[in-house]
């Protein structure tokens, strides 16, 4: 498994306009846009930072995995992001070390990426995603 990069920090916020004020306001940091990946209930808002981003994480259902995730442990990380160079390739050599998965195969997020998440009973206790951009 060849790992690029920190593709992005997931941070579970209230409202994306709300978390707007901290990451762009105060920080500076260009908001390049948000979406909703229904499939996910979830709307992300994305800001670049050099070759990373910040996710922010709002849910879009109340039953959504965002919504559990702040009724459970409140605004804050949710997960970190690793750019993979084939992520077919990185789930079967993970599951071939014994890596418990969320996702046994990849599925399609925001902005069009493969992802896929290892479960966190596997990491140490981190919400780990892997993602391959084309």
């Amino acid at each position: 498994m060849k790992i690029l990069k920190i593709d992005h920090l997931g941070i579970a916020v209230n409202s994306i306009d709300e978390g707007k004020t901290f990451w762009s306001d105060i920080l500076g940091l260009d908001f390049a846009g948000s979406e909703t990946v229904t499939e996910q209930k979830v709307t992300t808002g994305f800001f670049p930072v050099g070759a990373s981003e910040v996710e922010l994480l709002e849910s879009a259902a109340p039953d959504g995995p965002i919504a559990k995730y702040l009724e459970k442990k409140g605004p804050g990380i949710q997960h970190v992001a690793f750019r993979v160079e084939n992520i077919e390739d990185a789930l079967a050599e993970l599951k071939d070390k014994g890596v418990k998965l969320i996702d046994q195969k990849p599925r399609i997020g925001a902005g069009g990426a493969k992802i896929a998440f290892l479960h966190p009973k596997a990491t140490g206790g981190v919400l780990v995603e892997l993602c391959e951009r084309s």
